[in-house]
């Protein structure tokens, strides 16, 4: 294919990427507003670069012309989790959908890989609304943790520089960092209870602060600067060490005064 041609050849690619980021970035924010714990951490895409393209085809003695048909990657997609079983969660999730086709799994979870890397891998046919038509393209998800995803990128970075020609004992310590990196997603997984506790009282907190600070806005731009800061020196002292009780007192309190003022 000529250069021009490549260009058109990625469009339906990058808009499947942009595509399938909004909607799982959605699912985050759906469990989120529904003051639910979601599985899906963050979500990142690519297209892989034309030269990353070739040398796979070369690799694989893939035709030119059998290119869209038989790589598989060249959308992808990476859903990071907190926990280990967030990720078969959201291999549920994607089950479930009806807006792509998953072709195949691989769970590189349960069946590692020699080299140590750990991932679930869905290849999926996604439909893609372009200006001329529809256009089905494959593409790849990798559903991580964030260990996994850390560790993979090292691989991904000394794989590069020797050209999948690692050294021997380099690759030793990876298969080691691999296994240590597991290990803390299996300590953590034991204390999940725990951590998601602590980060629900976090985001409680957060909304909480929010909340007054708002109100401390309210009553300082209505002209009562004087009860604005008390409240804003209350809160400071709370911020830290504060517990929710007693911010949510003092959310009450800074209700009240608007309210006496008429103005919520």
């Amino acid at each position: 294919m000529a250069v021009i041609e490549w260009k058109k050849f990625l469009i339906p690619y990058e808009q499947a990427v942009e595509e399938l980021k909004v909607k799982f970035k959605s699912i985050r924010r759906e469990y989120r507003r529904k003051s639910e714990y979601s599985p899906i951490e963050f979500v990142t895409g690519r297209v892989k670069e034309l030269s990353s393209i070739l040398e796979k085809a070369n690799k694989f003695n893939i035709p030119v012309h059998r290119i869209e048909y038989e790589l598989e990657d060249i959308a992808g997609i990476r859903i990071m989790c907190q926990f280990v079983d967030d990720i078969y969660k959201v291999v549920n999730l994607i089950r479930q959908r009806q807006d792509m086709q998953i072709m195949y799994e691989k769970d590189y979870i349960t069946n590692v890989k020699i080299s140590g890397y750990r991932s679930y891998h869905m290849i999926i046919k996604y439909p893609v609304n372009m200006a001329d038509g529809v256009k089905e393209i494959l593409a790849e998800l990798q559903i991580r943790t964030l260990a996994m995803n850390f560790w993979a990128t090292l691989e991904h970075s000394l794989n590069y520089k020797y050209k999948h020609q690692i050294p021997e004992y380099i690759k030793a310590k990876l298969k080691s960092s691999a296994d240590a990196a597991f290990k803390l997603d299996q300590e953590v997984l034991e204390i999940k209870d725990e951590i998601m506790d602590a980060q629900k009282l976090f985001e409680v907190k957060s909304s909480l602060v929010s909340d007054i600070m708002n109100n401390i806005f309210s009553l300082m731009s209505s002209g009562r600067v004087h009860e604005a800061t008390s409240y804003r020196n209350q809160l400071n002292k709370l911020i830290s060490e504060g517990e929710v009780i007693e911010l949510n007192k003092l959310l009450e309190a800074t209700e009240r005064s608007l309210k006496a003022y008429g103005e919520v």
